[in-house]
């Protein structure tokens, strides 16, 4: 009843006229009676909710707020979405129309090996005289190699022309290398944000490869042999574009020295991170072919692919979770519990094999995954924190080009394990050896990997 009163509008009550003298009246003040607070108002269940939606992925709105960045990104993703597609496509087309997946792998591997070799050079310009400037160029040559491949598949040219062709592929820009050098010249006073951008680059690596093999087995089988191999050069081409065109959040170019800069291998702490590097690809290398053994022994290759994606969409979700924690205490004993726990977890697929259950071995697969990308993380953040901003994209593509090597001695590893352990059941020791030795080569060298950064 009060609130009620208390809600009403007070009018004062006119005055009554009498027929009597006029006097000057002051007439009384009229109060409202008060009115009682409020109560708490609570939120509604949904808002509840959405504000915790909106702290929970707070670090993730906070980096992409700054302007330019849901641009580069967006382009960024585009260009590194054929990095998954290039050798699957290659390998598709030359089988497909050669009949031998000898020769198909053998130019594959003679890319993979010429781009070990280009790539650090092709990032070291990149460097030296700006993203825009070389990644464009450096693209429009690996575009025309693939092209080139393509027209020699097409009209039957000698095979030394396939080499040929998809050696010059090998000036593929590092497009992964240089956003994260956007990120980390934005936020090179936040180690913070750094992290959580880093976190999202690796859970967009891990997206990128686990969508661009199936593109490109779709492109090639549904159309053309020769479809995924244009469309992953097209898409490469028109990414890097409009990545470079992005010129606001563009490192700038750092002044020229005197001196011969010092390669970013004689860095102090690097080769540790390099050695763990090149360990992890074998890890992914050696789990690719032993589950693609082990899914063909039990017949049913096709589902090998969903197998492995899911093993990379535990590393992607793990990644981006991962982003959202604040990093605490020293970046190397992070480093190292990031090892120590993929190594954990890497036996999980060989106990799941020994049952011979496909539906075991998959959740060990996602859950084996979840390490993996938390160890990327770590140390990429580790290099970028080590390396000097005038040689980052050196930097990191020298760890790209670590994880390329070890990702072909898993895989060779891989295939001999298949062929004498008795079947891939037990071929699955080579992933969790893998692993094991990463933790190894961390542990040995826990000294040089210690660092300031936080």
């Amino acid at each position: 009843m009060i609130l009620f009163l208390g809600a009403r509008p007070v009018v004062p009550r006119p005055a009554v006229l009498r027929p009597v003298a006029p006097r000057s009246v002051v007439p009384r003040p009229v109060t409202a009676p008060p009115v009682p607070p409020s109560p708490p108002v609570r939120p509604s269940p949904r808002v509840r909710r959405h504000g915790r939606g909106v702290t929970l992925t707070a670090p993730y709105r906070r980096i992409f707020a700054v302007p330019g960045t849901r641009a580069f990104t967006a382009a960024n993703l585009l260009a590194r979405l054929p990095m998954g597609m290039l050798s699957v496509s290659a390998v598709l087309m030359i089988a497909g129309t050669r009949g031998s997946y000898a020769l198909a792998g053998a130019v594959v591997a003679t890319g993979l090996t010429a781009t070990a070799l280009v790539g650090p050079l092709t990032a070291r310009l990149i460097d030296r005289y700006g993203q825009s400037r070389i990644a464009v160029p450096a693209t429009v040559i690996a575009a025309l190699g693939s092209l080139s491949l393509l027209l020699c598949v097409h009209y039957d040219a000698p095979a030394w022309a396939l080499f040929a062709s998809y050696i010059a592929t090998a000036t593929t820009p590092n497009t992964g290398g240089m956003s994260r050098a956007r990120w980390a010249h934005l936020f090179r006073g936040d180690p913070a944000a750094r992290h959580t951008a880093n976190s999202f680059e690796q859970a967009a690596d891990e997206l990128c490869f686990m969508l661009g093999p199936v593109l490109a087995t779709l492109l090639c089988t549904a159309f053309l042999p020769e479809a995924g191999t244009a469309v992953a050069a097209a898409l490469l081409l028109t990414g890097v574009l409009l990545f470079a065109a992005q010129r606001g959040t563009e490192p700038p170019v750092a002044p020229r020295t005197t001196g011969r800069p010092r390669s970013p291998l004689r860095l102090p702490g690097l080769s540790p991170l390099l050695l763990t590097f090149l360990a992890t690809g074998a890890v992914f290398g050696s789990l690719e072919v032993v589950t693609i053994a082990f899914a063909d022994v039990h017949g049913v290759r096709p589902a090998a692919g969903g197998m492995l994606a899911l093993q990379a969409a535990g590393s992607c979700a793990a990644g981006l979770l991962y982003g959202l924690l604040r990093p605490t205490g020293p970046a190397g004993s992070r480093f190292l519990g990031c090892v120590a726990a993929m190594s954990a977890l890497m036996p999980l697929p060989l106990a799941a094999a020994s049952t011979g259950s496909l539906p075991a071995l998959a959740v060990a697969l996602l859950l084996a995954g979840m390490a993996t990308a938390p160890t990327m993380v770590t140390g990429m953040g580790l290099l970028q924190s080590r390396t000097p901003a005038a040689q980052l994209n050196e930097g990191m593509t020298l760890a790209v080009t670590a994880l390329l090597a070890g990702i072909a001695a898993g895989s060779a590893a891989g295939g001999w394990a298949v062929d004498h352990l008795a079947g891939p059941g037990p071929a699955y020791v080579m992933p969790a050896t893998a692993a094991a030795l990463a933790l190894a080569v961390t542990m040995s060298r826990r000294k040089g990997l210690r660092s300031r950064a936080r």
